[in-house]
């Protein structure tokens, strides 16, 4: 009983801290101080700590423009790993919405579990969440939120879905329509080897800078910036299974063969920033 007392009053007081640090940043031009807070708040699990060195959120979140005033979509946001950073960021001047797939009779019920433990993960915290809002898409007909309300688009690894979908026109053309004149589009994603075949793209999981910018381009986008945050050396793109060889997956990698993989960590990524003109 002292023990969840204990957790529930030093969450109180993280968040107590998060919102005076919104009054103390109210002219600061940089939410770093305020992201650093949130990265090493006390919700976030070691497990997904251990996964900044490879992701750089504070330093992808920075480059893309991130504000604590803003609306921000989060897209396909699969187990919420960059939920528990953005969300409390702009819960209190901003909003977040989160928008995973529908759900289907068709979707597998390993993605079914997966959106369940995001919208309890989402629901079961108020302090961190409050006022955050779910917003599941039709992956066929894709809208999200009232047309021109958003401020910032972010979506994370997920581009080599939509191209094996065949949606990765209507989904971009998506984003342009929920942001506002202005509004950003942040795109991480697994990057190819330029050159690389469209199949092999779609079969590896890596998608080449130039598919990405051309896929916003044709919605309306213009390229802002381009960024090496996420670069990594290590990653030659080319195994066996394609990316979900590589950690946190380690898919079809043998026993003997799993200290290779863990030693290259997670893929190399582009880090684009689009604007809506």
């Amino acid at each position: 009983m002292h023990v969840v007392q204990h957790s529930i009053l030093s969450k109180a007081f993280y968040v107590l801290c998060i919102c005076l640090s919104f009054t103390a940043q109210a002219n600061d031009d940089s939410i770093g101080h305020l992201l650093d807070d949130v990265i090493e708040g006390p919700h976030r699990t070691e497990e997904n700590r251990g996964r900044d060195r490879y992701r750089r959120p504070r330093e992808t979140l920075m480059f893309f423009g991130l504000r604590e005033n803003m609306t921000v979509i989060e897209i396909s946001p699969a187990n919420g790993w960059y939920t528990e950073i953005i969300a409390p960021i702009v819960r209190k001047q901003g909003k977040f919405i989160g928008s995973p797939p529908m759900l289907t009779a068709d979707t597998p019920e390993s993605f079914k579990r997966r959106d369940t433990a995001y919208k309890t993960m989402v629901a079961s915290d108020p302090l961190l969440y409050g006022g955050a809002t779910i917003l599941n898409f039709d992956l066929q007909n894709p809208v999200f939120g009232t047309a021109g309300s958003a401020d910032m688009v972010l979506t994370f690894r997920n581009v080599h879905n939509w191209a094996k979908a065949g949606t990765t026109d209507s989904m971009f053309q998506a984003f342009h329509t929920a942001l506002k004149k202005g509004g950003v589009l942040g795109v991480v994603e697994h990057r190819a080897r330029p050159g690389t075949s469209f199949q092999r793209q779609i079969d590896s999981g890596y998608m080449t800078e130039e598919y990405v910018i051309e896929a916003a381009t044709q919605a309306g986008f213009k390229l802002a910036a381009s960024s090496d945050i996420n670069y990594n050396p290590k990653d030659t793109t080319d195994h066996p299974g394609g990316v979900w060889n590589l950690p946190p997956n380690l898919r079809g990698v043998a026993e003997k063969d799993k200290a290779k993989y863990l030693a290259i960590g997670e893929s190399d990524r582009m880090t684009l920033k689009f604007v809506k003109q």
